[in-house]
């Protein structure tokens, strides 16, 4: 399941979407989803989703790669699904099991919210997987910029907003390694009662934790030791600077949102 988990990671490539100003990928993103809560019907979702898989297509990375990247959120998708089923009430009633009732519209706005669920995680994980982390610093910085007039240090948010998306899949990987050095010693993270297993997880969580703290010390360590003093007269190698195809992607983003809007759909 760790292995599964593709938020924070970076693929290198050469890609159009590799080449786009970390900024113009930024607000395509909010852009798409803001459209992802603005569709209210499955024709606008099916739009979005051949939107989304031409993305896919375009940053030249394996697809199944994307869709393994679905594992980790199967049982939320699957929670969200059965708590509509049984507890959204209107429609006509599709099934009767005792008390509990399953009814079209509770089947209507279940599959709304995986569809959601779904798309939210798929274009955040484009979003990591084409952008290295200080690209991803420099253009989250740069947009909450504004801030920093009423005193929000957007340097160090952003610092840390990368920070912590970048130490997912490290965190997901030593988990693993723990992990599997329990279960060599004798513990059982699949069987029993939810209760058990949960109690199982503190030789698991214990270790992590110690683990994410000494590697947080290590790395402000080594920030310390390259005179990091945060953003304030802080210079980059290579400054950010838009082309004419990242104005075209957020236009493209906006002329689909409006167009969503107006469609009604």
């Amino acid at each position: 399941m760790f292995k599964s988990i593709t938020i924070g990671q970076f693929i290198p490539g050469n890609s159009v979407l590799h080449r786009l100003d970390p900024r113009a990928k930024f607000i395509a993103l909010i852009i798409f989803i803001v459209s992802i809560f603005v569709v209210q019907s499955f024709l606008g979702y099916l739009a979005l989703a051949g939107i989304l898989f031409a993305l896919l297509l375009t940053s030249e990375l394996p697809l199944p790669y994307f869709f393994r990247g679905l594992r980790p959120v199967y049982f939320i998708t699957l929670f969200t699904l059965l708590v509509h089923f049984f507890m959204t009430r209107g429609g006509e009633v599709l099934l009767q099991i005792g008390p509990l009732s399953i009814e079209s519209q509770g089947v209507y706005l279940g599959f709304f919210m995986v569809f959601r669920i779904i798309f939210l995680v798929v274009s955040t994980s484009l979003l990591t997987l084409t952008t290295s982390p200080i690209a991803l610093t420099d253009g989250l910085e740069y947009l909450m910029k504004p801030l920093t007039r009423i005193g929000v240090p957007s340097h160090e948010i952003a610092m840390m907003m990368t920070i912590a998306l970048r130490f997912i899949p490290t965190l997901m990987e030593e988990s693993e390694k723990i992990m599997k050095a329990q279960m060599a010693r004798g513990a059982d993270f699949t069987s029993g009662s939810v209760f058990k297993r949960a109690k199982n997880l503190v030789p698991l969580l214990v270790p992590l934790f110690v683990s994410a703290f000494r590697r947080a010390d290590d790395l402000a360590v080594a920030m310390e030791a390259r005179c990091y003093r945060g953003g304030e007269g802080r210079t980059r190698l290579r400054e950010l600077v838009a082309a004419p195809r990242d104005y075209a992607a957020i236009a493209t983003s906006t002329v689909i949102l409006v167009g969503l809007i107006l469609l009604g759909i």
